[in-house]
């Protein structure tokens, strides 16, 4: 079966000339698939999702998504950030529908529909995220957790293929990084989208991945590739589970290993 998302030999040098951030970069990710990619700071794990979602193009090889190459901006990816950036003088449920608003097929039934049909998709959604009652509150009334958890929300309303999270649980506390990974899960087996993931976190990757990329140090390039066979749903009490252990700290002496290697050469 032909790989949803392809990486063909895809290298990145940026305007200029002189930054190499990927190199030879090969990727198949399977429909459905939830990938995790992991490796040091400037090793070109958010030049991935660029790719992917047509952002910027690659200076060698080809990128496809659904067997086809990627030219442009895709079109009905969902996208979570580190910074959940809602726009304050909207409601969070208002937040939440945004992209109902502006993406096609629900763009045209907007007018008709934000009131009724597309505000109980969006009330569902804060419902299984934990945030019912809170549609109605502006994003300066919510804490940090709780805006993350109205992102996720907002990147999966239009029922997206293709999720694209880069560092979304990145600025909050354990605890509530912790939380978020369970909520993440649920979502994802849900619904099944086609996941990609990129975080320093490893445990995080280990718990939610179906599959780790773990890339070296700049120019980033595929290292090793890891699938994730613990059983589902996977639960906090497994991440201290020796073989859970174990993979957390492979993935770490091979990240120290890429980084060391580096600094060596350099």
């Amino acid at each position: 079966m032909a790989a949803y998302i392809e990486l063909d030999n895809v290298s990145l040098r940026y305007p200029g000339g002189d930054v190499l951030a990927l190199d030879a970069t090969d990727m198949a990710i399977g429909e459905g698939d939830f990938v995790a990619i992991v490796g040091p700071s400037g090793c070109g794990k958010s030049t991935i999702l660029k790719l992917v979602s047509g952002l910027i193009h690659a200076t060698t090889g080809n990128v496809s998504v659904g067997q086809r190459e990627v030219r442009g901006p895709s079109k009905g990816v969902g996208m979570a950030f580190q910074n959940p950036t809602m726009l304050p003088w909207l409601t969070i449920r208002e937040n939440v529908m945004l992209p109902l608003k502006i993406v096609e097929p629900f763009r045209h039934e907007y007018a008709a529909k934000k009131k009724t049909e597309f505000a109980e998709r969006a009330e569902a959604l804060l419902k299984k995220v934990g945030l019912a009652g809170f549609g109605d509150k502006r994003p300066w009334q919510l804490s940090g957790g709780m805006l993350q958890r109205a992102s996720l929300c907002r990147a999966l309303i239009h029922e997206p293929r293709l999720l694209l999270l880069d560092e979304p649980f990145g600025a909050l506390d354990q605890f509530t990084r912790e939380e978020l990974w369970s909520i993440m899960q649920s979502l994802w087996m849900d619904g099944k989208p086609t996941v990609i993931l990129v975080t320093h976190d490893l445990r995080e990757a280990c718990y939610l991945g179906t599959r780790i990329y773990m890339m070296s140090a700049r120019p980033g390039r595929i290292l090793e590739i890891r699938d994730v066979d613990f059983a589902r749903p996977r639960t906090l009490q497994m991440t201290f589970a020796p073989e859970f252990t174990a993979l957390v700290q492979h993935l770490r002496m091979q990240i120290a290993d890429s980084r060391g290697t580096v600094v060596e050469a350099a």
